[in-house]
């Protein structure tokens, strides 16, 4: 059985869907392994690491494809125009990948058409036996971390406080907005280099966590934010009273911070907007906002998506893809999770993939089969 690892075609996208130690394993599984020529580049493996690993190497994509029974992306083959990578999947092969299913419906159809087998994998449920398997968790990790550095290089002050003989620098003070996983990986960072954090989330479960993380937690309502999340974990979409009353509370706190990271998303929905310009031209000068749900269209009413920019001597950073920043990490976690995900669907007696429908997994990320689309939030049995 052959499963190939495609180099990923989307501008800025730097990450690969395999690294040599899961490759290595793999092939363990025996499975035949082929990875597209300067795949890995990005992330900082080389061809000559894949194929110690076991892989073989294909010169272009078009001969990797061919004959794949299984192809692992970062991000879903993309469809028409000059960058088509779909016309080049055989039909009935299984691809495996982030897709943002929920808001490409069109993409997915298409995908359906073309005799895919697809899988979502964003769309992992958040049970306990999933959690090695959630490329949500394992990216947004990183996101959050990085989003703190991102900022750190953009603010004009040291973070921790600082005692010299010339005078005290105070240190800075951070607010979180969104306490998922990227929201305290990044309280967690700007505790780590010496910052003063406060945090707020819609789900009050949330204020432990911070609190353990040596951050404050700004309570907004404490009634509404009862029932502010899903049976999967995820933020609900709050009632527009929430909003309103949270851009009130937020409004007088945003004032006296001197950063702000933004986290908050929804799935399948764009992103809350959280900071107006008004907000922005309250802020001090000199500080700093780094927006991390910029491409579902921020929560910052001024951030730029792929942009850092200055608007009321505040700095707006609103890099996209933040992941493939720190590509080595996140490929190699990424391809984790996948490895995990098909492991216990590994035949290992015809070292083959024999995926049990049934399996909830599986159910929650398949996204079509046999032609059509299956998954509930595409067929419209979901809603």
């Amino acid at each position: 059985m052959k499963i190939a690892i495609p180099k990923e075609r989307r501008a800025g996208e730097k990450r690969v869907a395999a690294s040599p130690d899961t490759i290595k394993k793999l092939v363990a599984l025996g499975f035949d392994v082929a990875v597209e020529k300067g795949a890995g580049a990005g992330a900082s493996f080389t061809d000559d690491a894949f194929k110690a690993a076991g892989a073989s190497i294909a010169a272009k994509a078009d001969t990797l494809l061919k004959g794949a029974d299984v192809v692992l992306k970062v991000q879903g083959p993309m469809v028409g125009g000059k960058d088509d990578e779909l016309s080049a999947y055989e039909k009935g092969t299984v691809v495996i990948a982030r897709m943002d299913a929920l808001t490409n419906a069109e993409t997915m159809k298409a995908y359906a058409e073309a005799g895919l087998t697809a899988f979502a994998m964003e769309l992992m449920p958040r049970i306990t036996r999933a959690q090695s398997m959630d490329i949500l968790s394992s990216q947004s990790n990183l996101s959050g971390y990085k989003a703190v550095l991102d900022g750190a290089s953009e603010f004009g002050r040291g973070f921790p406080m600082m005692m010299t003989a010339a005078g005290t620098i105070p240190p800075a003070k951070v607010f979180i907005m969104g306490v998922g996983v990227a929201g305290l990986q990044a309280i967690a960072t700007a505790k780590r280099l010496g910052a003063v954090v406060t945090a707020t989330d819609v789900r009050p479960a949330t204020k432990e966590q911070v609190e353990s993380l040596g951050g404050k937690f700004l309570v907004v309502d404490p009634e509404m934010e009862k029932d502010a999340q899903t049976a999967g974990g995820y933020a609900k979409e709050m009632p527009p009273e929430y909003y309103a009353k949270q851009k009130a509370v937020v409004a007088e706190h945003i004032k006296k911070q001197d950063m702000v990271i933004t986290t908050a998303l929804i799935p399948g929905r764009p992103a809350p907007e959280l900071i107006t310009e008004d907000m922005v031209k309250s802020m001090k000068q000199g500080s700093v906002i780094v927006d991390l749900a910029v491409e579902m269209g921020g929560n910052c009413k001024l951030a730029q998506l792929g942009k850092v920019i200055v608007k009321h001597g505040v700095t707006i950073v609103g890099h996209d893809n933040v992941p493939s920043r720190l590509a080595e990490d996140a490929s190699s976690l990424f391809a984790k999770n996948l490895f995990n995900f098909i492991t216990p669907h590994v035949n290992k007696d015809s070292k083959t993939l024999a995926f049990d429908w049934d399996d909830e997994t599986v159910k929650g990320t398949l996204i079509c089969k046999d032609g059509g689309l299956v998954h509930p939030a595409l067929t419209g049995e979901g809603k």
